[in-house]
């Protein structure tokens, strides 16, 4: 074979090469913008209407993204309907009351239906509140209607290691309750104001929201927590069941199709796994629901859990004692 017979074979396989690498970039690069796109527009690009299934779990805070997604959802002309999955002990009051506005925001244009694990009390119970209709397990753990605000107190232990806290306060009342010392009087007795004027608050919800004398309710106004059975009892939620109950109502509403599919609407998280995510969430919204096996992303939502909270508190904290 001739010195050039073997230099035009070369430039034919560099060509070659080259041409499955642009291609492969091109294919790429695709891939990544429709990843971003999904992020920035959400399930609306992979299916024109549906029902979008917002979970709320964990501890509930004042979570910016999941609200600004509570806001697009009740923007978005492709969502019919909501479905809340809601598994949790509560949280801050001031979550709990974000989540109830917001979402009674999107109430205004869709329905809204709650479907309760195996927990939701306290201000997991305030979000269940903000749907039209509660749909909760025989066994779930639920109500647990109150507030509470916790502080910690260090003096004693102070006193015993000989340390000695100084402080100028420009009024009594000013950082009270505090760490270093036992809380005064008049501090008490605002702390106490407080909660109880939080307490009506919440109280006014439940009446509002579920038609019912919570002075009838047996423990309700003393916070005790219910069985999904005795909250039905109780008018505390609406029927027994899970998610098949709930996708069931909210097909019994005016506009919603029968074969609407429910797809999973999760705030975006600032994380460098954002892209990735984007794209396994896309596939994930275009293949069948009955052939997934879960999301692995679910693992990075939990890592996020607070260590602690301040303010006023609505959480279902059971005691061992």
């Amino acid at each position: 074979m001739s010195i050039e017979t073997e230099a035009v074979l070369d430039r034919r396989a560099l060509r070659r090469r080259v041409g499955w690498w642009r291609s492969a970039t091109i294919v790429a690069g695709v891939v990544t913008l429709g990843a971003l796109a999904y992020a920035i527009a959400g399930p609306d690009l992979t299916r024109p209407r549906h029902i979008a299934r917002v979970t709320i779990d964990g501890l509930i805070t004042e979570d910016r993204q999941q609200l600004q997604m509570l806001q697009k959802l009740a923007q978005s002309k492709n969502v019919a309907a909501v479905l809340l999955s809601i598994n949790s002990g509560g949280g801050t009051t001031t979550g709990g009351e974000a989540l109830f506005e917001a979402i009674r925001n999107v109430a205004k244009s869709k329905p809204v239906v709650a479907q309760f694990g195996t927990v939701a009390a306290s201000a997991a119970y305030i979000c269940g509140l903000s749907a039209d209709h509660i749909v909760a397990r025989g066994n779930t753990i639920t109500g647990s209607v109150g507030v509470i605000f916790q502080w910690p107190e260090v003096s004693g232990l102070l006193d015993k290691v000989g340390v000695k806290m100084n402080e100028i306060k420009s009024g009594t009342l000013k950082a009270e309750p505090g760490l270093f010392a036992p809380i005064t009087p008049g501090g008490r007795q605002v702390a106490e104001q407080m909660v109880a004027e939080s307490q009506i608050w919440f109280l006014g919800l439940v009446k509002a929201r579920r038609g019912i004398d919570t002075a009838a309710v047996p423990g309700l106004e003393q916070g005790r927590v219910y069985s999904g059975r005795e909250a039905l009892t109780y008018k505390l939620v609406d029927e027994i069941g899970g998610e098949t109950e709930a996708v069931a109502w909210l097909k019994t509403q005016p506009g919603i199709a029968a074969d609407l599919r429910v797809i999973d609407w999760q705030p975006a998280r600032s994380n460098t796994f954002g892209v990735v995510r984007a794209m396994g969430s896309a596939i994930s919204d275009l293949w069948p629901a009955s052939s997934k096996s879960g999301s692995i992303w679910a693992t990075f939502d939990t890592i996020r859990s607070r260590l602690s909270l301040d303010g006023l508190v609505s959480v279902w904290q059971p005691h061992e004692k």
